[in-house]
């Protein structure tokens, strides 16, 4: 993805304890601030910003919990945290299971990635700054392609 200036690979990152760790070999596929109401709730307010890449290429270290839940979009998500200290690291949409969300807040280098779309905009709250400059969608977009 062109918009996403990358760290040398592997690309790596992980909890705030440091429990749970992760290595991607690929680049991403897509980065995306979502402001949908089920990611307010996990990032206490806020949009969640997502890293997107082909499930085969991250490798984790790490006891995770999980929270299963349906969105608004229909699918089944399954959100994964750091049992000892919270902190949200993935997701995973029934609608695409070969592809992982990793949370950029996880990422050793966030400022590795940039978000290249707002979504479920319809969703934000007014005080949400959205940025001007990159896309924004009222709801769920049509998924990214998976790459290999």
């Amino acid at each position: 993805m062109a918009d996403i200036a990358l760290p040398a690979l592997p690309i790596t990152g992980g909890c705030l304890c440091r429990a749970v760790r992760y290595s991607v070999n690929s680049a991403p596929i897509a980065a995306r601030q979502c402001w949908c109401r089920d990611c307010q709730y996990f990032a206490a307010g806020s949009s969640t910003v997502n890293v997107i890449f082909n499930a085969a290429d991250v490798s984790l270290t790490g006891e995770l919990k999980t929270f299963v839940s349906k969105a608004a979009s229909g699918n089944t998500m399954t959100r994964a945290f750091c049992p000892s200290c919270g902190t949200p690291v993935t997701s995973a949409s029934s609608a695409r299971p070969e592809l992982i969300i990793l949370r950029a807040g996880t990422l050793d280098h966030t400022g590795s990635v940039t978000p290249s779309m707002n979504i479920w905009i319809s969703s934000a709250p007014h005080w949400a700054h959205l940025d001007p400059a990159i896309p924004s969608t009222p709801a769920q977009p049509a998924p990214p392609p998976a790459v290999r």
